[in-house]
């Protein structure tokens, strides 16, 4: 059964592993992973036992906007409605600020359209030596 958390409590770098990010060039590590959920403003978790199996997460200022710029959900898990859910609990959470905003790919808006939210214009920049979460600075 998938349970639902906003708690990071327990959460490891090993659990973490298995398979997030699919498709990515360059995914964070698991490591890496971990310190993007504690960074955020907001997450919430789908776990299978003590497992996470889906995750999404909200920057915010608190006051007026957001962006949610993960939802993840674990390839195997895909297609019974964890990510809805993942989706509807932020949406709920950040419910009193004025935005919120995400970046998608064309064949995920209608998900979002379901959700509530729009299509809109935007600008975007994409630093792919960067996409893991780590970098060096140069000299």
């Amino acid at each position: 059964m998938i349970t639902y958390t906003d708690s990071l409590d327990g959460i490891t770098a090993d659990g973490l592993r298995g398979g997030f990010f699919d498709g990515w060039g360059s995914p964070p590590t698991p490591e890496t992973h971990l310190q993007i959920l504690r960074g955020s403003f907001a997450v919430v978790l789908a776990l299978d036992g003590d497992r996470v199996v889906g995750f999404i997460t909200a920057v915010s200022d608190g006051v007026s906007a957001a962006y949610l710029p993960h939802l993840e959900v674990l390839p195997a898990y895909r297609g019974q409605g964890i990510g809805t859910a993942l989706a509807r609990q932020m949406l709920e959470k950040l419910n009193h600020l004025y935005m919120i905003d995400l970046i998608c790919d064309a064949d995920l808006q209608p998900f979002y359209e379901r959700l509530g939210l729009r299509r809109y214009t935007a600008m975007i920049r994409r630093n792919y030596a960067a996409q893991s979460g780590t970098f060096e600075l140069a000299d």
